[in-house]
């Protein structure tokens, strides 16, 4: 299973959690099975290239995504792609991920979605 966190850097498990999903400089990507940490670049319209970051998301496989918060759309478009997102997280990579393994962290929904990010 791969889970996948929206970050501010490089540091892997390490790294702060972007609080503005589709403005994470980073994305964070844990395999559980294989144990394998990725970090891909956010190259989406959001931050002057092309596409959209669920884009990048479904591109590698991802099945959980784990977020501080997240817009309507984009709660919207994971849904429609079988991806299960979680909100509510903070600190760091490893901090969000323990949170999700403990129950700790919300099913994202239109009713906790950002509502200022209409978008």
């Amino acid at each position: 299973m791969k889970i996948c966190v929206p970050t501010m850097g490089e540091a892997g498990m390490q790294e702060d959690i972007c609080q503005h999903f589709g403005r994470a400089p980073t994305f964070t990507i844990i395999d559980l099975d294989s144990g394998l940490i990725k970090v891909v670049p956010n190259v989406s319209e959001h931050m002057g290239g092309k596409g959209l970051p669920t884009e990048t998301i479904f591109a590698e496989g991802v099945q959980v995504m784990i977020v501080g918060g997240l817009g309507p759309k984009a709660v919207a478009m994971f849904n429609e792609g079988g991806v299960d997102v979680f909100v509510g997280a903070a600190g760091t990579v490893k901090d969000a991920v323990d949170d999700w393994r403990t129950n700790m962290l919300s099913h994202a929904n239109q009713d906790n979605a950002c509502k200022e990010h209409k978008h």
